[in-house]
């Protein structure tokens, strides 16, 4: 089965990021690689990211001083693993 590496950077979304990763993690695909980066959140996001990753080994958690989504997905395309790549943003909600 092929790796999926999803990247997701986040900024301030403590609002929507719980639900947004459980929508991501419950998918029937499960060989997910599952890259957040934390763009220098100010809000809860960093700790909700953090709880995330200890209940889902496939969630990694990085962390950066604010430097925008793109900067932080390219970081993540450096270090992911997978065989394909998608990008999730840290308010959707997948089917």
């Amino acid at each position: 089965m092929k790796k999926v590496s999803v990247i997701i950077p986040v900024y301030n979304v403590e609002k929507y990021l719980e639900d947004s990763l459980m929508t991501l993690v419950n998918q029937s695909y499960s060989n997910l690689e599952i890259l957040c980066i934390d763009d220098g959140s100010t809000d809860k996001s960093p700790e909700i990211l953090e709880k995330m990753a200890a209940l889902d080994s496939r969630i990694h958690v990085f962390h950066q001083k604010n430097s925008g989504p793109s900067i932080a997905r390219n970081f993540a395309l450096e270090i992911c693993s997978g065989d394909y790549i998608t990008f999730m943003d840290s308010d959707d909600l997948l089917d």
